[in-house]
């Protein structure tokens, strides 16, 4: 997600099974025989689950190192020394923690100067989620909170049960660390909710039918004062089913607050509505422009071009202008970023006193400070450890302060505190492998259509350019997610340090080089980005740094479906592939949960025209028999209670595989949703699953020189 605004907090955003015979080119369509694996509780088909799981479980457990990498990976995980990431709230950071000792978590705080004078902050736990758990009988996940400005003391908690992104809203009070009585409370669903004030809130969630949309989001808000009945609050704002989802939030500012509506027609058509006395203000501004406020500015970031006032503003451009006056018509903008060649906009976030703006140049972050006096804009830039990844971690809504972090492949996440006038480091991560043996560079591919796509390669600096490197290609390449250089301990210490090469793609579909890059592989350009992908895996063929039978490919989600489509068109290439958390079956994502709320990356597969070209990439309808290809042995993993996207996809998609002669592993983890995971002992186990299966793939056999080898030998 590229900016601080409302569309920001969107979302920017598993044989019991019967072999059915199909034709070589399987193509399920309607009679799919499958369909009973998207029963996702039925007992059918977590018999299958529970099979298949067993099946993988005994497979990788049984490699001589999975135990030892297992421990590793858990150590790491509950790591008391990892950074314990701020979110800053008046005189106080909170934090989320997990350890040994707290495995679904403690929500916490201590006092913004304890956490920045002492290495060991004076912690005082205000909700332990285990304990909740154990006395309500209920496996809680924590999903965040909501805290009410200016003096924090009332908090909307929200609490998944299994993990999914349906959650349970209880209102929380901070002085007594409890629950408030006959408070705001939501039972279990996709609920928006946002304070307007400390006895007001404004809700969408499920109220029956027409309340929600197709995808399952809510399209309905409501008022709701305290004291009252949700079903009698009076009805503020309603959208249309067959938009995507709604969204409201209020942001503070020194200059005041604003609470605001964002309406999605498509994921990326949408409206922003903002209150006025007791009436909804449309904002006259292009639908696919982000919007923030910073004191009293409207801030814009465009991605398209705009002629508005008397000019015109191409996109990727951040505009200015004070609200008051954007309200009585005027349209003077002030230009605060213009786009340049393989520069855009990264993020755009608001402080009570500077706007911070990151860019990316050729996918490196640099971060500037604008800060506005006397009608002037000033420009001034952050000054970091390197070429990296920079982000902002959270910020104070009234003042100067907030904190970042640095980190590229090589260097630890270094979280620095900035109060506007200083700087200074707050802590950091240990080094959990050894980097001095290792380099990172970038180079480029060329496209099927000649356009030049960056990726990242991770290597030891001795490598041998002999082919025979394991080597893991990452990519995702869609909703404008741009994937910038960062430290993973998990590839660092169970990947980089046994000897492989790790690889991130920037392929067309991110948001690398601005919305332009991401439009390049809309729809009916979807065949872009993986024909970016394969051009990287072709490039890093010819460049002798690895081969076929020494290549994987990762993604997950909508990277899922990136490995889906790579595998399944060009076998030849990889010998390895993980699958996590897909999308496979695009002629139903749609019907399936959030699906239809995607329309607008993939299109309409109802529409025929559109399902036309979906149809020719669209994984789960062109697997071959295995008369005819030979595919690498997929390791598809998911989460049954993944409630965005869909275990059926993973689930037919190794299903149909079978039926048609492949061999595969699968591993579906009971709850977690679309993280995968709700513990660190659940992440572990599934990464010592995956690297295991990645080590076994990949790692060349070692090379017996013959020459001394004793006669008859």
């Amino acid at each position: 997600m590229s900016s601080h605004s409302v569309r920001s907090m969107v979302f920017r955003f598993a044989l019991v099974c019967l072999v059915l015979s199909v034709p070589s080119m399987a193509d399920p369509g309607p009679s799919d025989p499958f369909l009973w694996l998207e029963e996702v509780d039925g007992e059918r088909a977590l018999d299958w689950v529970a099979e298949r799981n067993a099946k993988t479980k005994a497979t990788l457990t049984k490699d001589a190192g999975f135990a030892t990498l297992e421990k590793q990976l858990l150590e790491l995980y509950n790591d008391d020394s990892r950074i314990a990431y701020p979110s800053l709230q008046g005189d106080h950071v909170y934090n989320f923690w997990k350890d040994e000792n707290n495995q679904r978590g403690i929500w916490r705080r201590a006092s913004l100067a304890s956490y920045l004078k002492t290495d060991e902050p004076r912690w005082e736990v205000l909700l332990d989620v285990d304990a909740l758990g154990a006395a309500e009988g209920e496996k809680w996940v924590w999903k965040g909170a909501d805290c009410l400005a200016p003096d924090y003391q009332r908090c909307l908690l929200f609490l998944s049960p299994g993990g999914g992104d349906a959650s349970e809203v209880r209102e929380f009070d901070i002085a007594t660390k409890s629950f408030v009585k006959d408070g705001f409370t939501l039972p279990v669903a996709k609920s928006r909710i946002t304070w307007v004030d400390r006895d007001t809130v404004l809700v969408g969630t499920d109220y029956g039918p027409d309340s929600m949309s197709t995808a399952g989001y809510p399209i309905e808000m409501r008022r709701w004062s305290r004291g009252t009945a949700l079903a009698e609050a009076p009805v503020t704002f309603r959208g249309e089913q067959t938009d995507a989802f709604m969204w409201a939030a209020t942001m503070h500012t020194p200059s005041r607050s604003y609470t605001m509506i964002q309406r999605y027609m498509t994921f990326y058509d949408f409206e922003v509505h903002v209150i006025e006395g007791d009436e909804w203000i449309k904002l006259d501004i292009p639908s696919d422009a982000d919007a923030t406020f910073f004191r009293d500015q409207l801030v814009l970031e465009l991605r398209q071009d705009w002629t508005v006032g008397g000019a015109t503003h191409v996109g990727g451009t951040l505009l200015a202008i004070d609200y008051a006056r954007f309200l009585d018509g005027k349209r003077d903008f002030a230009v605060l970023v213009e786009p340049e060649d393989r520069v855009s906009i990264d993020s755009v976030i608001p402080t009570g006193e500077q706007l911070l703006v990151s860019l990316l140049d050729n996918v490196r972050n640099e971060l500037f400070q604008f800060t506005l006096a006397e009608g002037t804009w000033q420009r001034e830039a952050v000054e970091t450890p390197g070429l990296g990844r920079l982000g902002v971690v959270s910020t104070d809504d009234q003042g100067a302060g907030y904190f970042y972090i640095y980190e590229d492949f090589l260097v630890p996440d270094t979280l620095f505190y900035a109060d506007g006038a200083s700087m200074r480091k707050v802590d950091s991560l240990p080094a959990y492998f050894d980097a001095a043996p290792l380099e990172s560079v970038q180079y480029e591919a060329t496209s099927k259509d000649g356009t030049k796509v960056p990726y990242f390669v991770v290597h030891r600096k001795d490598m041998k350019l002999d082919g025979r490197n394991p080597t893991v290609l990452y990519g995702y390449g869609g909703f404008e997610v741009s994937l910038r250089p960062a430290y993973s301990s998990v590839v660092g210490m169970a990947w980089l340090a046994e000897g492989g090469v790790y690889v991130r793609a920037n392929i067309r579909g991110g948001g690398e080089f601005g919305a332009e890059w991401h439009r390049a592989a809309l729809k009916e350009n979807r065949q872009r980005a993986y024909d970016d992908f394969l051009a990287v895996a072709e490039d890093l063929i010819a460049r002798k740094i690895t081969s076929p039978d020494h290549l994987g490919i990762r993604g997950g989600s909508n990277g899922g479906l990136l490995v889906g489509v790579a595998f399944t068109q060009r076998p030849d290439l990889f010998d390895a592939v993980v699958c996590a958390v897909p999308l496979l079956d695009m002629k139903r994502y749609d019907q399936l949960l959030a699906g239809a709320s995607w329309e607008g990356e993939y299109g309409d597969p109802e529409d025929p025209a559109q399902w036309a070209y979906i149809r020719r990439y669209s994984p789960y309808h062109n697997v071959k028999s295995s008369k005819e290809v030979d595919y690498p042995r997929v390791l598809f993993t998911t989460s049954t209670r993944d409630d965005r996207v869909h275990p059926g996809h993973a689930r037919k998609m190794a299903a149909l595989m079978e039926s048609l002669g492949h061999d595969y592993l699968y591993w579906e983890n009971v709850e977690g949703g679309h993280a995968g995971a709700s513990t660190n002992e659940q992440s572990a186990f599934r990464e010592a699953l995956v690297y295991t299966y990645l080590r076994e793939r990949l790692t060349p056999p070692p090379v017996v020189d013959r020459s001394t080898a004793p006669s008859g030998e």
